[in-house]
């Protein structure tokens, strides 16, 4: 696969403009509403970054993602829709989806990252039907599960929380680097062990309640 830049992977792939199914008028690929005739329109076939007006890259503002969702799932509300026909009803319904299903993914590292990979035309490791081959990643993560198996104390569970945190911190950093160099292998093999390293995260911090709570 060529090494073709993001910036004119991008241009390549998504479509600028569309027609209105109401007017016929042109509207702008990621629009939700038509400019002429104010009708809804379908999702189409925008990239989750396209959707929110982004370069495809894995370092984004998650915050200003959010503030951007949080409008959008203002004007596609079902309740502004209620005395509409049923085609702008189910068009609501499927942006509505759509809307939330990009925002899900790019809000979390992970699925941003796997993401990433499979617009590039790479499946991440550890998917269905993927199994993860990296002996040195899966004895960090046996090592790190017994650690927090044996620990019974919460600020050792604490500590733990801090140092996964901080080592996905730097991973996510790595990342982010192998996917602008179009290094995908190691890209791949990065985003599993950032996977691994989350889910510690999540598991300690379980630990850490039940320990609360004893």
């Amino acid at each position: 696969m060529s090494n073709t830049g993001t910036s004119e992977t991008r241009t390549a792939e998504q479509p600028q403009h569309k027609v209105c199914w109401s007017c016929k008028g042109p509207v702008e690929a990621s629009a939700l509403f038509c400019d002429t005739c104010n009708a809804i329109q379908p999702p189409g076939q925008l990239d989750h970054f396209t959707r929110f007006g982004l370069e495809r890259t894995f370092i984004i503002d998650v915050d200003a993602i959010e503030a951007t969702y949080l409008k959008q799932q203002q004007l596609l509300h079902p309740d502004r829709f209620a005395s509409k026909s049923a085609r702008e009803q189910a068009l609501s319904s499927q942006q509505a989806a759509t809307l939330n299903g990009a925002f899900e993914t790019l809000k979390n590292p992970v699925a941003r990252a796997e993401y990433l990979l499979r617009l590039a035309g790479h499946e991440p490791e550890g998917g269905e039907g993927h199994t993860v081959n990296d002996p040195a990643l899966l004895m960090e993560a046996m090592e790190m599960r017994e650690a927090l198996h044996d620990a019974d104390d919460r600020n050792t569970v604490d500590a733990m929380i801090k140092d996964t945190r901080k080592a996905a911190r730097a991973c996510e950093q790595d990342v982010a680097e192998a996917l602008d160099q179009n290094a995908y292998d190691r890209a791949r093999k990065l985003t599993t062990r950032l996977r691994y390293l989350m889910k510690m995260t999540e598991e300690a911090r379980a630990k850490k309640s039940r320990l609360a709570a004893a």
